[in-house]
């Protein structure tokens, strides 16, 4: 049966740089509930390595699903979402990622410490590689990548000045296959639009970009499911079969 689901595909963990530590799965977790979320996306840059532990405090929980995902900085310095079902799919695009990432080291004094937990919150370690950056990877063969491990490629914050689809590039590719398209929480879709005529017909959705748990949930997408997960998000993303994207907020 239809329902609407309130979705925030854009979310950080403490492994994200300049991030709060905590930001750690089951933190998320409550902050995504108390938000009342039925479903988030960890979306950490470069890094998949926080996914599993994020289902697994969910699931221990009672929700909400948790899609796994990466917000990948590819050579063009455009971020992307890159979403999956899973943990497996999202890691294989961490591999991808990782062999076609710059042997910079972080700096935590900086940028922050870049935590790997567990789903007890308990600290399991720490990712050396500068997280931050963009990697060599360009952005048709991330979306490409993407889509052949079966997830969803979506432009992020396509209204913000820098690290944004419109922003770096100035125009969609006609070639570039996207899913869906990102506002920031405080974007103007109306003049996104009229700036942006490539955008006209595309599905937009908001997500918060969140790296404090206050903001998790600040910007959201509703989508009328017959159940909360990826492939019934693609669905409404393509308008079929009664699934939509309902509303942004």
């Amino acid at each position: 049966m239809l329902a609407t689901y309130r979705a925030d595909l854009h979310v950080h963990t403490c492994l994200s740089p300049c991030g709060d530590l905590d930001m750690s799965p089951r933190g998320v977790v409550e902050a995504a509930l108390a938000a009342g979320l039925d479903l988030i996306a960890v979306t950490d840059h470069n890094s998949a390595e926080n996914v599993a532990a994020t289902v697994r405090a969910a699931a221990g929980r009672g929700g909400p699903t948790v899609l796994c995902g990466l917000e990948v900085a590819t050579s063009e310095e455009v971020h992307l979402l890159t979403l999956f079902s899973d943990p497996k799919p999202a890691l294989a695009m961490q591999d991808l990622v990782y062999a076609n990432f710059p042997a910079k080291t972080n700096r935590p004094e900086i940028f922050g410490d870049q935590v790997v937990a567990n789903e007890f919150d308990e600290v399991e370690g720490f990712n050396d590689r500068l997280l931050i950056g963009a990697g060599y990877l360009d952005l048709s063969a991330a979306v490409r990548a993407c889509h052949s491990l079966g997830g969803l490629a979506v432009a992020a914050h396509v209204d913000r000045p820098s690290f944004s689809l419109l922003g770096q590039l100035g125009f969609v590719p006609p070639d570039l296959a996207l899913d869906a398209f990102e506002v920031s929480p405080r974007g103007d879709e109306a003049e996104l639009a009229r700036r942006f005529p490539d955008l006209a017909g595309r599905p937009l959705i908001r997500g918060s970009d969140a790296h404090f748990l206050e903001d998790i949930g600040s910007a959201w997408t509703e989508f009328r499911l017959n159940h909360p997960d990826l492939d019934e998000i693609r669905l409404a993303l393509r308008a079929r079969d009664g699934r939509r994207v309902l509303e942004k907020s």
